[in-house]
């Protein structure tokens, strides 16, 4: 074979050797690989010997070993006939955040239009078990019918057609805004919309409270109805186009239901656990994501999390925002959200008393209803990338039948309302 090659290529070099040749071609695939001026891959054992992630996810970058900021030898990685070697594309961050231990390129497994990470660069935390749905389900009692029968012509805008914001016909949608649409072009709440939402957040009048003759959440905890009701915010709504109305599907007045921006999961550094950050510069007033889960009775909940052991967080927020006192709620129309089991990003969005940069607001869209709602976040003002997105819980710390399990709040602001902070 080494003659063959000699007098085909005309090689005079004396000494040819092809087993040499082979052994250089290797080393220069080696090399390439292994190259740190290359910096735009990564490479990660399988998950043999590294912490097992649910099976609808796919990872890609789980190593156990501590790399330094410009070091990427696949040497690094010891070889073994139980460990393979997967090269997955690296992101480019302003900061260096490739020495992370545990690494998943897209937690929502191709729901989103955009792959959401999630990167642990601290500790051996590993990842939440749940699974990632872009959209509510129903559990079981829960009363969230959606049908065409039950939205009337007030209630869509079946004359409109194109975009309703630049549409000088009179749209049935911006009537439950006061005939003006909520919505800047580009998908941005109104300024004086916005500040309103935060202030009825942030500093609730009494006016704005409901209280139950009959509370659901007592009747949950008693059927003696022996509490008696603390009062529920009745907020504003925004009222968005859909299927049922005659504009086009990129109006400017359907939000919530397009995609998430580009968000990461992060392993917080102040102990918080798994957070929530963007990974590009957010205007204030943008919608960031919807909160997502399984829409559940407040009964339901509250049997579900009897049965919790107390070791497992639970992640749901109660759909009270159009309650009010004019009749008693049935039970499946006392509706919570619960993404402890299947949910999506915004159950990692961490507490803030005093600081949060989003702010909570009711939109409805496919149900008139209002026991069921969309609960969407936007910016409360201008986020940069990089920057942990948190929102108010709206949790009395003292109160330990509150929906969400009590926890130590780890927010920083001088203004916590957890006093054993």
């Amino acid at each position: 074979m080494e003659e063959k090659l000699v007098k085909s290529y005309r090689i005079t070099q004396p000494g040819f050797s092809m087993m040499n040749l082979m052994k250089d071609i290797c080393e220069g695939f080696l090399e390439v690989g292994t190259n740190t001026i290359h910096d735009d891959i990564v490479s990660c054992a399988d998950a043999h010997s590294s912490p097992v992630a649910p099976k609808e996810w796919e990872t890609h970058d789980l190593t156990n070993s501590e790399r330094s900021k410009n070091n990427l030898a696949l040497d690094d990685l010891k070889s073994s006939t139980s460990r393979s070697t997967v090269i997955v594309q690296k992101q480019h961050f302003p900061h260096d955040i490739l020495s992370s231990t545990y690494y998943i390129d897209d937690i929502t497994r191709g729901e989103e239009d955009l792959e959401i990470s999630l990167i642990n660069d601290l500790n051996n935390g590993q990842h939440p078990m749940f699974k990632y749905i872009p959209r509510n389900i129903t559990y079981h009692r829960a009363h969230a019918k959606v049908a065409f029968s039950s939205i009337s012509d007030d209630n869509c805008c079946s004359n409109c057609f194109g975009d309703c914001l630049s549409s000088e016909i009179r749209c049935a949608c911006a009537d439950n805004t006061g005939g003006k649409f909520a919505y800047l072009p580009g998908g941005i709440v109104k300024e004086e919309f916005l500040e309103d939402f935060i202030l009825m957040n942030c500093s609730p009048h009494q006016k704005n409270l409901c209280y139950c003759e009959e509370c659901p959440l007592e009747r949950s905890k008693d059927s003696c109805l022996s509490g008696t009701c603390n009062g529920h915010l009745v907020r504003k709504f925004i009222k968005e186009c859909w299927y049922k109305c005659g504009c086009a599907q990129g109006c400017g007045n359907r939000i919530v239901l397009r995609r998430v921006h580009r968000l990461q999961v992060f392993m917080t550094p102040e102990g918080k656990g798994w957070g929530l950050r963007t990974l590009e510069d957010l205007p204030k007033g943008a919608f960031v994501c919807e909160y997502v889960g399984e829409i559940l009775t407040h009964m339901e909940l509250s049997e579900r999390n009897s049965l919790n052991t107390g070791k497992k967080n639970t992640y749901s927020v109660l759909l009270d925002a159009g309650w009010s006192t004019k009749r008693v709620l049935k039970d499946e129309e006392t509706l919570c959200l619960d993404a402890t089991f299947y949910g999506n990003v915004a159950r990692f969005i961490n507490h803030s008393c005093d600081n949060a940069n989003l702010v909570g607001i009711p939109v409805e869209v496919e149900t008139p209803g209002h026991h069921y709602y969309h609960l969407a976040f936007f910016t409360s003002r201008k986020v940069d990338a990089l920057e942990e997105l948190t929102r108010d819980y709206g949790i009395d710390f003292s109160d330990h039948t509150h929906l969400v399990n009590a926890f130590r709040c780890c927010c920083g602001s001088q203004f916590c309302r957890d006093k054993k902070a």
